[in-house]
């Protein structure tokens, strides 16, 4: 097979599977890693194709920036109001809870009503909900990200990094088996990592929607935390040990 045939088939392949690893190229067009790989390197200089670690993503499933909080809660609104509802399930007495920033986390707060728990948060507006219901809360310092309505910055990871929590939950803008949890924005990203890294039981909200999708940075690969979720989600996601489908 001549080189230029194989590139658009492996694209047309890609657009069609929107995540692919190497391993599955070489096993599909019976050719090398090394093969696979320049093939790769080369649509991706083209801006064909998003080149990511172990494979690809169709472009038509890259995320490259965040939606407003407004634009977002009205987004599979329903799907996100049946997760946040189990999520805050989970929660039991005595509970330190780190409560990522989001909408679905968002929801949750409406839910929680159990007793001596505290929260450590990045999201002013959970804060104030918490607050106002009693608990104890205790908000990150940082720079406020205005589109998702975050604490980042190097004052919030420090502020996060003193910590143990024993539950957390996060929000995350694309999700994959070969990419882990990703958002668009790095320093989002980064206190992402660092709560969840420092926690016992951390828990991924994701709506259906954010499946098999790519975005900038990772912050977590894919068996560091268990995801809930409900909905359509694709086949090859709902035997896994790491995944609550509800």
């Amino acid at each position: 097979m001549l080189s230029e045939e194989r590139k658009a088939l492996i694209l047309e392949y890609i657009d069609q599977n929107k995540a692919v690893s190497t391993l599955e190229l070489m096993q599909q067009f019976n050719a090398s890693e090394a093969t696979i790989r320049r093939d790769l390197t080369e649509m991706a200089k083209k801006g064909l194709l998003s080149k990511v670690h172990g494979g690809a993503v169709s472009l038509h499933n890259q995320i490259v920036s965040d939606y407003n909080v407004a634009d977002r809660e009205e987004k599979n609104q329903e799907e996100k109001i049946e997760i946040a509802r189990y999520a805050a399930s989970l929660i039991s007495e005595n509970d330190l809870v780190f409560l990522d920033a989001g909408t679905t986390t968002a929801y949750m707060v409406d839910f929680i009503n159990q007793k001596n728990i505290a929260f450590v948060t990045n999201a002013v507006n959970h804060a104030q909900k918490l607050a106002r219901k009693g608990y104890p809360v205790y908000l990150t310092g940082g720079r406020l990200k205005p589109t998702t309505e975050a604490l980042i910055g190097t004052s919030c990871y420090e502020f996060i990094v003193k910590y143990q929590f024993s539950i957390s939950f996060f929000g995350t803008n694309a999700v994959s088996h070969e990419n882990g949890f990703m958002t668009p924005d790095p320093e989002e990203a980064k206190i992402k990592e660092c709560a969840l890294s420092h926690t016992l039981s951390p828990y991924v909200l994701c709506d259906h929607a954010k499946f098999d999708m790519s975005s900038s940075v990772r912050f977590a690969e894919y068996d560091k935390a268990c995801i809930i979720t409900s909905g359509a989600i694709p086949k090859s996601y709902k035997k896994d040990n790491t995944l609550i489908l509800i």
